[in-house]
């Protein structure tokens, strides 16, 4: 394999790492929403405002408070966005791989 495929590689690596990052946020944000921590704190303001807006895009197509307030949204980003590191991984093995 060329630099420029291992280049490649390296890349793929960062894009999946920003991912699995962001999936590590939500984890958090929906452990933290179960003990109702002070919403004045910097850091839950943080997840918030991190979290929130892939929130609300999934709740404007999916149903997802169901079963006594019980909150799927967390999962179904979580499980969209496991399948996205895996194509994305695919992907760039498939380019670096054919150069």
């Amino acid at each position: 394999m060329s630099s420029l495929g291992v280049t490649i590689l390296k890349l793929g690596g960062l894009f999946t790492g920003i991912i699995e990052m962001y999936i590590w946020v939500i984890i958090i944000a929906a452990l933290l929403s179960f003990v109702n921590p002070d919403p004045f704190n910097p850091v839950v303001q943080f997840l918030y405002r991190v979290t929130n807006p892939a929130y609300v895009f999934v709740r404007r197509f999916i149903k997802t408070n169901i079963m006594n307030g019980i909150d799927l949204a967390p999962l179904i980003i979580i499980i969209g966005l496991n399948v996205l590191v895996i194509l994305i991984d695919y992907l760039f093995v498939l380019i670096a791989s054919s150069l």
